[in-house]
Order: structure tokens, then C-alpha cells, then sequence
């Protein structure tokens, strides 16, 4: 059988590049891995480095971020509906003043939502089309992508994308 780097080097992209070599860890990158300068270490299938979970997203916690970000949004939303039932409408400075600090939770509440969903749809998309964040941005700095006949050599349809990504 084959063995992993053997595997990772057979992939839908143009058979002349190889394996790179970290500069920082002087260990061998499959394709897709990167070096996170915050994290000081290589990660497999590289897609960022999230301030929220003060981690790397890559190959083995990808699909759990996912989940993280759909767990957020449902208790965003939960918290909107929270704060808009209190919410009850009156014309006066001295209702104002006993809801303010209810309207600026609510108005954070709405912007985290909208900042959550967007990072949602986006990720989503990306899984749906085989590609990483850093793929998606870096596209014209990263070898095999640049040298690469198609846009995305790693796509392989919407269906087989999600299903290899989530099972």
C-alpha cells in the first residue's frame, strides 16, 4: 500500500511540485498543510487561526467548528428573542432610561448574530467546494494552486465535498 506522504502527493494537481519543507519546524508539508506563526507548529489541511478558540482550524477540528459556529448562532438567536420580548416600546426619556442597557444588549446581541451567520455561510461555501480559507485568500502565493490547470483542483462536487468533509 501506499504511504501517507505517497497518498497526499497523488492528488488532482500537476504532478511537478513537491513536498515543501517547513522553514520554522524543518519537517516535510503534505499539500494543504501550513505553518501558524501564532501557533508555532504545522497543521494538516490548514484553514486559519481563530482568536475565539485560540486555536488553529484544520484537518481534525474543521467540522467541529462548524458545529461551534452553528451552536453560537442558535444561542445568539435564542438571546435576540430573549431580549426582544422585553422590549416593550414607550415614547419617553424615563423609559428609555430604564431600557437602555437592554437596547445595547439587544443591539450587540443583533451584531454578533449577523458577524456568526456571515463566518457561517461563509465556511459552509468553502466546505462545499473543497477549500480552505487560506486557500480561498492566498490563492495566487501558494504553489500548487498557483501552477494548477484548474481553479480549484480539489473540488469534486457539492454532494461529495460535504459528504467527505462531514462523515
Amino acid at each position: 500500500g501506499k504511504t501517507e506522504e505517497q497518498s497526499m502527493v497523488s492528488s488532482p494537481v500537476p504532478g511537478n511540485i513537491k513536498m515543501r519543507r517547513c522553514g520554522y519546524c524543518m519537517v516535510k508539508q503534505p499539500m494543504r498543510a501550513k505553518h501558524c506563526q501564532l501557533c508555532q507548529h504545522c497543521v494538516r489541511r490548514y484553514d486559519h487561526h481563530c482568536p475565539w478558540i485560540e486555536n488553529c482550524v484544520g484537518e481534525k477540528n474543521h467540522p467541529l467548528f462548524i458545529v461551534y459556529l452553528s451552536v453560537q448562532l442558535v444561542v445568539l438567536l435564542w438571546a435576540w428573542y430573549i431580549a426582544w420580548s422585553g422590549l416593550h416600546f414607550e415614547q419617553s426619556w424615563d423609559w428609555l432610561q430604564h431600557n437602555i442597557f437592554l437596547l445595547i444588549s439587544f443591539l450587540l446581541i443583533v451584531i454578533f448574530t449577523i458577524v456568526d451567520l456571515l463566518l457561517l455561510i461563509s465556511h459552509l461555501y468553502l466546505v462545499s467546494c473543497n477549500t480552505t480559507t487560506w486557500e480561498f485568500m492566498s490563492h495566487h502565493r501558494i504553489s500548487y494552486l498557483k501552477h494548477s490547470e484548474s481553479e480549484n483542483p480539489f473540488d469534486q462536487g457539492v454532494i461529495l465535498n460535504l459528504w467527505r468533509f462531514f462523515c
